[in-house]
């Protein structure tokens, strides 16, 4: 990859990490100002929004790649991702109600081996020594920020149900990964608004009918005004934003290198923090920050290969097979038939040389 792609790639995950900045900062502010703790309904307005934008677009299409097409012959599958999507932010959300920040930060990590794995068996990537080292250089980045949040103070005690909270982020991590690798797949071979559709129809479906279930109560209790509605509307707008522009950057690059790309998200989080909460800024922030970028530009410097293009590139000889084998046992046999033949016929004509001369005389 080149220097450009590379500063490219640099910049599209960044503005993938500022979205997901504003969606963590907009949920904190309404948590902590205004006690509004509804995950769901804030995810219920992002869904209606890829609902009204791409699911709408899929309809007035009138090819074969129109809304009701893809509902004839995928609609179980994307009821599955649909699926799969929305629980992935509830119990990410969730976790937090549950276990610390810190380990929060750090278990959401376990979504990238999941995702390489899923890669390397779904998508068929295949990965090199520097990629794996880049993984351990980020993750180590996210070990200095996670540092520095404990020296910070900023590690929120021990949480109310430790074990629960790290399941929920665990499986939350590892429907992330299986999210992602859906979306590379959908957006590489088929479009990304039928990945944007199709998540927007059954993400307001599933999403509207656990709202109506789990948070009917705490909607309810809100003290509207227009700072609430406001910071809604900020959340929707950064969530519509990055489900919008990651297909484009996953397109471009993976959904490895793009979930390395956003570790900063954090990062940004705690740089807004200072001066909306109160947070204590630390060196090791920077450090941090540092550490992620050049693990992240390690990866994208070299990109993986496919299975197909690692078997391709492999020479010819060293590739026989059984047919091969067969066909050369084939020849060899021919030519021990051939040869006593010709041994024989070689001698019958030596025999007769010297008939030929008596005769003569």
């Amino acid at each position: 990859m080149s220097k450009r792609q590379i500063v490219k790639t640099l910049f599209l995950g960044q503005i993938l990490s500022l979205f997901i900045c504003g969606t963590a900062v907009t949920s904190q502010y309404l948590a902590e100002k205004y006690h509004v703790n509804t995950p769901m309904l804030q995810s219920f307005i992002n869904y209606c929004l890829l609902f009204l934008v791409y699911t709408m677009t899929l309809a007035f299409k009138k090819d074969n790649d129109n809304l009701l097409q893809i509902l004839k012959r995928k609609w179980w599958k994307y009821i599955l991702l649909g699926l799969v999507d929305v629980e992935a932010n509830y119990s990410i959300v969730k976790a937090y109600q549950y276990t610390t920040l810190t380990s929060v930060q750090l278990l959401d990590c376990f979504g990238i081996p999941v995702l390489m794995a899923l890669s390397w068996f779904i998508l068929r990537a295949r990965y090199k020594l520097i990629h794996f080292i880049a993984v351990a250089v980020c993750l180590l980045g996210v070990g200095t920020m996670v540092g520095a949040d404990i020296l910070a103070g900023r590690h929120d005690g021990e949480g109310s149900d430790v074990v629960i909270g790290d399941v929920l982020v665990l499986l939350g991590a590892s429907l992330y990964a299986i999210s992602n690798v859906s979306e590379e797949y959908i957006v590489k071979n088929l479009s990304r608004v039928e990945f944007l559709g199709m998540v927007g129809l059954f993400g307001t479906i599933i999403s509207g009918l656990q709202l109506a279930i789990l948070e009917h109560k705490d909607i309810t209790s809100i003290q509207w005004n227009w700072k609430i509605v406001l910071l809604f509307l900020a959340f929707a707008l950064c969530m519509f934003g990055l489900y919008s522009f990651m297909p484009v950057v996953i397109k471009v690059t993976s959904a490895t290198s793009v979930n390395l790309g956003i570790l900063t998200a954090d990062l940004y989080s705690l740089f807004f923090g200072l001066f909306l909460f109160g947070y204590k800024f630390s060196a090791l922030y920077l450090l941090s920050f540092v550490v992620i970028m050049v693990g992240f530009i390690m990866y994208c410097s070299t990109p993986t290969r496919s299975a197909e293009a690692v078997l391709t590139s492999l020479p010819l000889a060293s590739s026989i097979g059984f047919d091969n084998h067969a066909l050369k046992m084939e020849e060899n046999l021919n030519a021990a038939i051939v040869s006593p033949a010709q041994h024989s016929k070689e001698e019958s004509q030596m025999g007769e040389a010297p008939d030929a001369k008596l005769t003569a005389l």
